[in-house]
């Protein structure tokens, strides 16, 4: 098991402030890359080159700077990541349907087994309409959602 909470400062590897940084050969060319791992995570975050040292066979060594824009990068791209998977995840669209506004939700559920998604409405108080379990691969369409609101919510879900 890893003990994250040491830090290390050595010309190819830092750990700190949840992160570590490992400067490692680029398998693609004669360069250099470096890996950012959030601590816990088995894989790497972000991969991106480092800079060749001053005899151009080396990389160039790690210091506090270099660290600490690596950390940002790597938290920013996460942070990036993690939006993107949400809004893929959880998507809504607000229809009027006769004089009423509804808000059309698709929540999808990842699951590795046995993935679905929750088709859902919601009334401008945030009242649930009504609710269906729909296969994961629905598309949440402006058409498709006035058509179920104004077809009273129904022929829609898993067949």
């Amino acid at each position: 098991m890893t003990d994250f909470s040491s830090k290390i400062q050595e010309p190819r590897l830092w750990r700190s402030d949840g992160w570590t940084a490992q400067v490692i050969k680029n398998e693609d060319d004669d360069g250099w890359a470096v890996a950012m791992t959030k601590d816990g995570q088995s894989e790497p975050a972000l991969v991106g080159p480092w800079t060749m040292g001053r005899d151009k066979k080396n990389p160039k060594p790690l210091d506090g700077n270099a660290f600490s824009t690596l950390v940002k990068t790597a938290t920013e791209f996460v942070r990036r990541s993690e939006q993107q998977l949400h809004a893929s995840l959880h998507q809504s669209i607000t229809v009027t349907a006769g004089s009423a506004r509804v808000t059309v939700l698709l929540d999808i559920v990842p699951d590795e087994d046995n993935p679905y998604a929750v088709l859902s409405a919601q009334d401008d108080g945030g009242e649930t309409l009504a609710e269906v379990r729909v296969p994961p691969s629905f598309q949440l369409k402006r058409s498709n959602a006035v058509a179920w609101v104004e077809g009273g919510f129904a022929g829609v879900g898993e067949r």
